[in-house]
Order: C-alpha cells, then structure tokens, then sequence
C-alpha cells in the first residue's frame, strides 16, 4: 500500500509551495488506494504557532483534501523519540559528545583558516574516559565516515552523495535532550508506515542524513521525490509579491479550490496537452515520476485563465453561495440567473464577480467625468428622457429582451445609432462606460430603480 504523508511546520501559513507537495502526495495516495497522513512537525517550541497550525488545517478544509487517521504532532511524541535514542546508545550507534562551543569554536576556525570544510572531528566518536564536569553532552550518530549515500529519487534519478564530503557525526538530540529535525523525521515516517515521501528539493540535503538514520535502526529507506522548486517570471525564488502568500489569501482573493489545485497540479507536472483536470482527472492520471526535473514558474494569468473557467462552469445556486463571503445574499434574488448570467463571464475572480454585482445593484454616487463629457453631448438627454417615457408607459418589463426592445425603438423613431442611447444610458445606469449588456443591467435593477438612475443622471448633465 501506498503512504505518503505531508509534515509542514507551523512556524508560519502554508504557502504555494507547501501545498503544491500536499497536492502531489495526497494524489499519489489516492490513485493507489492507499494512505494520506498528516503530521504537524512542531517541535520548535520557540517559533512554533498555534494560530499556523489551525490555518494549515483550515486551508486543508478548504480545499477538500481529506487526511486519514488522526492528524501526529511530533511535540506530543517526545517519550517515543527518547527510546530510539537510548536504543542507538546501547547498541553503540551513538555516542555522547561532551565538546563545548568554545571547544566547536576553536576547532571551525582552525578549520577554515585551513581551508578546510567545517565539520566536526570525532573527538567522542569512540571515548571511554571519565566526561568532563559541566557540560551537558550531546547525542551523535555514528555516520559511515567513507563510501557512498546513494538517494534513489523518482523525479532526479540516483543522487550520489560521498560520506566523507557532507557527513560528520551528526547530532540527534541536542544538551537538553531534545531530538533534531533529521531523527524525528526518520522516525515519524517509519513509525506512521510511509514509503513513499515527495517533498520540495530543498529537502535533498537532508536526505543522506536521514537514511543513516533509518539504515542504522534497521528500517526499510522509503522512496523519495524531490520535487523542483516553483520560480517566478524572472527565473527566481517566489516571493510572497509573486503569490508564495498564506493560501487562504487566495481564498480571500476570490480563487476557487478547484482552480488553486488545477493550477497547481501543471506547475511541474503534465499530462500530454491537458490544461484542466478535474480532481478526479488528477486522481487518475497523476504520477510523480512524470515531475519535471526543471524549475516550474508561476503564471498569475493562467491562474486567472483556470479561475475563469471554473467560474463559468459553476452553476449559479453554487455561485450565490460562493458570493456570500462577500457579503453578498443573491439567493432569493429574484433576478439571480439574470444577474450572474450577465457577470461570471467577465470575472477572473469571485471578487471580481462581487464588485461587479455591487456595481450593478448599487445606484451610482458619481460619474466618470471624461466618460460622460463625450456621453452627454448633442441630444443625449433628449434620448434619455424619450426612453424613459417608455419605460415608464410599458405595461410588462422583466426580461432583459423587454428593456431591449424599447431601447431598439428609441433608435428607430429618433433615426439614430445605438451608440447615441448606449454610451448615455451605460453612464446613467453605471456611473462608468464598462460592464455588462445594458439590457441585462435594467432586468436585475428593475423599472423603478432604472427610471431613478436615468432622472439622476440627466439632472447632473443638464
């Protein structure tokens, strides 16, 4: 069976990046059948935050990627972490280390001045004297001091590490017994029975340390996937000005979840020609030894592009819902279909969508100024107040067509373009000459507010 997991810190918001790998290991897991974990690595007491940990699984909720089991914090699994060491101890697999910082000190500087790379020498690897008094020792792991690490990795292939070049006796629980970041993960992944880890490159130089860890347990090596970090247009790291922000931001911004994984999911991963997956479509088709090896770079257009997409294929009962976060309550607006018709194919976001709707369903409180200069010229209000005399007369006005048909008699009678009612009449409705048909704007605002907007209009152009 499959197991993948994914183990952020909660030193800070999950971000892209984060839950790019999340997306990928969660996929993995379900196209096999087998097991998404998560674990919450919150061992750093100093930087760790609850308010973190609760977005992390508040953008999980959002998302609708579903974990299994019981969510592990490693700050709650300190007596397990304790035995491992004390068992690396008694086989003679660690050791104490009673070096002081001074002593570190000393030996780096020398190091470097030799032009040496800075590791530490060994000096307890294997002593049997009498400890010095007042230091706190350590707990190193005894790493293989020559031959090859080779990381077996499906998306880089084999990466060869030499001992002698990254390894020193590394340190696993530090003087007041807490345990590191290497041996804990070691630990957690056996112990939670993941075998297969996909994880951002910049996880790769921890990897060595790691199988030493596991080979010296006697655990089974899972297998890893180093995953290419995600670079903005110029080739450089993300940056939060680039979209590496909290992602519930991308919530707050009006982006779907089902554009956010799509999006996502092509950032280092293909599937012949295919821009748009449905989650079900990545279930199936996605496997990360189809990974790009390359960096991949983030496209706010094509994120827009996908969001657009989702947008106008979501009905609009879902759409009033999603509006709602905006303050928006459409779903007993009588003319909701109309209204949302008439906007989710101008909007990238649902943001967009909901000011667009303000805009609509709010009388104007002030007019482009260079837009109405060139509106209200010549017989504009002549036009206004004629159509206004009909839509005052009619005895029936609901749909859009309605409003259109009297706007097309206007044009008739006066013999004039269309132009000549419609740039007047977009200033007298809007405020603005951009948005949707004018015909659609008076079915969703009626024939009260339209008369109002007209009569408001023409008296501040007179």
């Amino acid at each position: 069976m499959v197991v993948t997991r994914f183990a952020p810190s909660p030193t800070g918001y999950l971000h892209i990046g984060g839950l790019r790998t999340a997306l990928f290991s969660y996929l993995w897991a379900r196209k096999n059948g087998g097991k998404f974990l998560l674990r919450i690595e919150d061992t750093d007491k100093a930087r760790n935050s609850q308010e973190a940990a609760d977005a992390i699984l508040k953008a999980f909720e959002w998302l609708n990627l579903e974990h299994d089991g019981e969510i592990v914090y490693q700050s709650q699994r300190d007596d397990i972490y304790a035995k491992y060491i004390n068992k690396l101890l008694d086989e003679g697999k660690a050791y104490k280390c009673y070096m002081s910082k001074e002593e570190l000190a000393e030996l780096r500087e020398a190091q470097m001045a030799n032009k040496e790379r800075t590791k530490y020498n060994g000096k307890y690897r294997d002593f049997k004297g009498t400890p010095p008094d007042g230091v706190q020792p350590v707990i190193r792991i005894k790493a293989p001091l020559s031959g090859d690490i080779v990381v077996k990795d499906g998306v880089k292939g084999n990466v060869i590490f030499k001992a002698e070049d990254i390894l020193d006796d590394f340190i696993i629980a530090r003087a007041d017994g807490s345990p590191t970041y290497n041996f804990v993960v070691a630990i957690d992944d056996h112990l939670m029975g993941v075998n297969e880890i996909i994880r951002g490159d910049d996880h790769l130089s921890n990897t060595p340390k790691q199988i030493v860890i596991y080979e010296a347990l006697g655990f089974d090596v899972p297998s890893f996937y180093h995953v290419p970090m995600i670079h903005n247009s110029e080739g450089k790291k993300l940056s939060k000005r680039d979209g590496a922000t909290d992602v519930m931001a991308y919530k707050e911004m009006g982006y779907t979840p089902e554009a956010l994984l799509n999006f996502l999911v092509r950032l280092g991963w293909s599937y012949k020609d295919q821009e748009i997956f449905s989650m079900n479509e990545m279930k199936e088709l996605f496997d990360p030894k189809n990974i790009n090896k390359s960096a991949s770079i983030y496209n706010t257009e094509k994120l827009d592009w996908l969001n657009s997409h989702y947008i106008k294929n979501t009905p609009n009962s879902e759409l009033a819902k999603l509006l709602e976060q905006y303050g928006l309550l459409l779903a007993s607006h009588d003319k909701k279909e109309i209204l949302l018709d008439a906007i989710k194919e101008r909007a990238k976001t649902l943001k967009e969508m909901s000011n667009l709707v303000y805009e609509i369903i709010t009388t104007p409180t002030y007019y482009d100024e260079k837009a109405a200069k060139k509106s209200f010229k010549d017989n504009a209000i002549e036009i206004l107040e004629a159509f206004s005399e009909k839509v005052s007369a009619a005895k029936e006005l609901h749909l859009p067509s309605d409003y259109h048909h009297l706007m097309q008699e206007v044009v008739d009678e006066m013999e004039i373009g269309f132009g000549k009612i419609g740039q007047p009449l977009r200033i007298a409705l809007l405020g603005k000459m951009s948005g949707p048909g004018l015909d659609s704007i008076m079915a969703i605002i009626g024939r009260d507010e339209t008369l109002l907007r007209i009569y408001k209009a023409v008296e501040a152009h007179r």
